[in-house]
């Protein structure tokens, strides 16, 4: 382990960039080296190396000069490392939790996409037999209006004026449903 001269700790200490250069040019390779054996990532303790030299910097005036400056280096290069594995397990842990809610809301919207589609049946069952007739051939079959008035013998107007209203009472159907599942108090049984 380096060592350092004492005189250049104390001209650190008041501030002599070259002082703090010479430390920077001695220590950064076993810093780095000590940093990497922790880490295992070189691009994250050449960062995490950088952060510790600019705190030292930083900190200058602090320093003791009669103290082991390179254990004072290593011993916050590891508090650091410590401190980063803390983070990436948060944010493995804030990951997990964002992908279990993603999947909760998948469940969801496929259980409410089900709970429109009965919806949507029960009224269809609701309608009268020739808007019923109509609405299943156009959907269901994917016929068109011509398609639907020939094999009714009825014009393709009438096709096209009892789906529209068809589809306006499947949306008021849908719009009470809606509200009564909002606000479940209001279902009035008789």
């Amino acid at each position: 382990m380096v060592r350092l001269d004492r005189i250049l700790l104390v001209r650190l200490q008041k501030g002599d960039k070259k002082a703090f250069e010479e430390i920077y040019l001695m220590l950064k390779e076993p810093a780095l080296r000590f940093c990497i054996m922790l880490l295992k990532d070189e691009q994250e303790s050449k960062n995490l190396v950088q952060d510790a030299f600019i705190k030292i910097w930083t900190k200058r005036a602090s320093i003791n000069p009669d103290l082991n400056f390179t254990s004072y280096l290593f011993t916050s290069i590891k508090n650091s490392a410590f401190d980063y594995f803390k983070l990436l397990k948060r944010n493995e842990v804030l990951k997990e939790n964002y992908k279990e809610k993603i999947k909760i809301q998948l469940i969801q919207d496929e259980e409410e996409k089900e709970r429109r589609l009965f919806l949507v049946r029960k009224v269809i069952e609701n309608l009268s037999p020739g808007r019923k007739k109509i609405i299943k051939l156009n959907f269901e079959e994917g016929k068109s209006y011509e398609e639907i008035a020939e094999e009714l013998n009825i014009s393709k107007n009438t096709v096209k004026n009892q789906l529209v209203k068809a589809k306006q009472i499947i949306r008021e159907q849908l719009k009470i449903a809606s509200i009564l599942s909002t606000f479940p108090f209001l279902i009035i049984t008789l």
